[in-house]
């Protein structure tokens, strides 16, 4: 995430191996290649290679009004809506929810913890889970990209880090943080299940599960951070398809991104309802 003019490098064969293998270039690019909803029949796989679908157009849809709101968090507006506790209280809601839309509970109380917050920091933004996750699906299988495993803590074993980006298919990007957050010395990796390279997690990193540590890698302080960039950058009402477009495309400027993390939002929207 996020990187001016990122490239498109990945609008090759999903099935080719050599893209798998080398994947995760920047936050969603390479990640097209993995599927969400493991196991979960009724959710449908906008991912995969042969799945795409029309591509979205200016006039794209937002993510589905109705997903089910998230449970046992602080009511909105409220001081205790913007704590930092909201991943732990979401738990139950998280454990109910994720067999219905294949999203791990921990993803989904990060996920839902973030919409809370926001709505109380950023009320006139409406961000919704279902937008958090339709990034999280796209960017990295939400934390599990190759097999990684998603631990209670929101962080990925093995730690999901991109490859260089050198400018060979992919956006230049020299280091900018000394190799500290990425490991790299010579040119930055976007990391975590967000896919934060480290120049834009300076401006945007947040604490999201309140252990007053803002960490790329764990999922619930990555996916707060994506909020308020989502809705900083939609400028407006996400529920809007302009302002969803605009904040999604700030994201990853291409047109094949919106379109996979809208299908993937509408999909979890509509299975949480079920």
């Amino acid at each position: 995430m996020t990187v001016p003019h990122r490239t498109s490098a990945l609008r090759r064969s999903a099935r080719a191996a050599a893209v798998v293998a080398g994947a995760l270039l920047l936050g969603g690019q390479a990640a097209w290649a993995v599927t969400i909803a493991r196991g979960a029949a009724a959710v449908p796989d906008p991912l995969v290679a042969g799945a795409e679908g029309p591509l979205l157009d200016d006039t794209a849809t937002a993510p589905l009004a109705g997903a089910a709101a998230p449970k046992g968090a602080p009511a909105r507006g409220t001081a205790g809506a913007a704590g930092t506790a909201g991943p732990q209280r979401l738990r139950g809601w998280a454990e109910g929810l994720s067999p219905r839309v294949g999203v791990p509970a921990v993803a989904l109380a990060a996920y839902g913890a973030a919409e809370v917050r926001l709505a109380a920091e950023d009320p006139a933004c409406h961000l919704s889970w279902v937008a958090l996750a339709g990034i999280g699906a796209v960017e990295s299988d939400h934390g599990r990209f190759r097999g990684a495993a998603l631990g209670a803590d929101g962080r990925s074993d093995p730690p999901v880090v991109g490859i260089p980006l050198d400018g060979n298919g992919v956006a230049a990007v020299a280091d900018s943080d000394g190799g500290r957050i990425d490991g790299d010395t010579v040119h930055d990796r976007a990391v975590g299940a967000m896919q934060f390279i480290p120049g834009t997690w300076r401006r945007w990193g947040a604490d999201g599960d309140g252990d007053g540590v803002a960490d790329p890698f764990v999922l619930p302080d990555a996916a707060l951070a994506a909020g308020r960039y989502l809705c900083h950058a939609g400028a407006g009402d996400l529920r809007d398809g302009a302002a969803w477009r605009r904040a999604v495309l700030a994201y990853n400027a291409s047109s094949a991104y919106v379109a996979r993390v809208t299908r993937a939002s509408n999909a979890y929207a509509a299975a949480s309802r079920g």
